[in-house]
């Protein structure tokens, strides 16, 4: 019996928590999400180091956004 009411529960909750994720951006509220300050590259130096390690570890360029690595197996 107790666990007929958690799998109730839990398929309650489960759909719930999925949609409290979706939202809609008002206009006026892009201007703030576009700020220098909401970008994740904002900072040059630090970008170029995490590039150099992830070339370090990888031994291959390019890192973020490029398929393969430096095993060559892909």
């Amino acid at each position: 019996m107790k666990t007929a009411i958690r799998f109730a529960t839990f398929t309650a909750f489960v759909p719930l928590l999925l949609l409290t994720g979706c939202t809609n951006i008002k206009p006026w509220e892009r201007g703030t999400l576009s700020d220098y300050t909401m970008r994740q590259e904002r900072d040059p130096l630090s970008t170029a180091m995490s590039e150099h390690v992830w070339f370090s570890r990888e031994a291959t360029t390019g890192g973020r956004g490029v398929g393969g690595g430096g095993c060559g197996c892909n």
